[in-house]
């Protein structure tokens, strides 16, 4: 018999669901919308393509990371993720240092972004894929260089993209008001998310059925 595993009891897939990136946040969104998944963080360099746009190369990096990981399995859909903060035209990825972290966040006070997070489904018997994205507006506060440093102090924004974390994090009180959706800032659409999930699994034939 096969196993089932159950997203939030509203989909049932007969195949495993593997997540390809090491990033605790997605992860815990996932688990927040009750999916049993695998982590398998893919190894691909993330790389930005200057000649298209911010909303296709999340959608490209995330299809990359995806397809990486289904090349290594038989079976399973492989979600693939990538996020972006884009202020004046200019992405701010991952900071290289505390020194970078710190001159991101001073580009970012009192100013309004944007954060692109892009996902990928694929299946790794049939190749096949989905991919789309969505986009959040972010406006900080004036931060003052005091509460900059201290937070960079920590270590927590050094692996997150802008430097700043809105969950979970000190990075959330920098935040004045966003314009779109929260979870697209966090690390993944997950209204947009589960329902492609969800037609994902059904158009494929590994449903069995909502309950």
């Amino acid at each position: 018999m096969n196993r089932l595993f159950y997203v939030h009891h509203m989909i049932q897939s007969t195949i495993p669901i593997i997540l390809a990136s090491q990033s605790p946040r997605r992860s815990q969104l996932l688990k927040q919308i009750g999916i049993i998944f695998s982590v398998q963080p893919s190894g691909i360099h993330e790389e930005i393509d200057d000649a298209t746009s911010f909303a296709e190369n999340v959608q490209r990096l995330s299809l990359h990371k995806a397809e990486d990981i289904a090349n290594k399995n038989d079976k399973g859909i492989i979600v693939g993720s990538d996020t972006i903060v884009v202020i004046d035209q200019t992405i701010l990825g991952k900071p290289n240092s505390r020194e970078d972290a710190i001159e991101m966040l001073k580009i970012l006070s009192g100013k309004t972004h944007t954060v692109y997070t892009g996902f990928a489904l694929v299946d790794a018997q049939t190749k096949k894929t989905y991919i789309d994205h969505n986009e959040t507006e972010v406006t900080f506060r004036d931060l003052d260089e005091d509460e900059i440093v201290s937070y960079v102090a920590t270590g927590s924004p050094l692996d997150k993209a802008g430097a700043y974390g809105i969950q979970d994090d000190f990075g959330a009180v920098f935040v004045k008001k966003i314009n779109g959706d929260y979870y697209t800032v966090v690390g993944l659409p997950l209204s947009k998310f589960y329902i492609a999930l969800k037609n994902f699994v059904q158009v494929l034939g590994y449903s069995k059925g909502n309950i």
